[in-house]
């Protein structure tokens, strides 16, 4: 399968969240559709939630994300499909949670800043993506590939927040 559809969605629940929530269905450009999506989230999120309580589903959120990326992934027998948007949805809350209060061109700064380092995967994010990349394994370890996912999402975010800090701090 090279591309989920609304059917394969409904099929499973760690479809549902790997997908965010049908974030990750468009064809073009996803993952910036999951980063919207989860910035829409973070803010209905702040609405009901303190901060405290937002840490912590970030913090549930990654390894409920890591179930639901390894079994998507294993269901499109893909390693690392570009339709899994979790790690985007995740990478940003992270990035959102330390950087807030901003207002909106700092929210959007971040938002530019994180899908640079996703998309282009400069140094230490391509280091990230190809760490567990099994390319030609017969039976690729799913597991491992849906960690995978997340960790080149995580180190872009931290890439952000370390240029977001040396701004503020400059």
């Amino acid at each position: 399968m090279r591309r989920p559809t609304l059917r394969f969605m409904a099929s499973h629940p760690a479809h549902w969240i790997a997908l965010g929530f049908g974030s990750g269905l468009p064809r073009i450009a996803p993952g910036t559709f999951g980063t919207l999506w989860a910035w829409a989230v973070y803010l209905l999120m702040q609405r009901w939630l303190g901060e405290a309580a937002i840490g912590w589903v970030i913090l549930a959120s990654l390894p409920i994300g890591w179930w639901a990326c390894t079994v998507t992934a294993r269901h499109m027998n893909i390693a690392d499909p570009g339709s899994i948007v979790w790690d985007e949805v995740v990478a940003f809350w992270i990035i959102l949670w330390v950087v807030m209060p901003t207002g909106f061109i700092g929210q959007l700064v971040a938002f530019v800043l994180f899908r640079v380092f996703d998309a282009a995967k400069p140094g230490p994010v391509a280091w990230a993506d190809g760490l567990f990349k099994q390319g030609g394994a017969a039976e690729p370890n799913w597991w491992r590939a849906g960690f995978g996912i997340i960790l080149d999402d995580l180190v872009a975010a931290f890439c952000t927040l370390l240029v977001i800090a040396a701004v503020r701090a400059w």
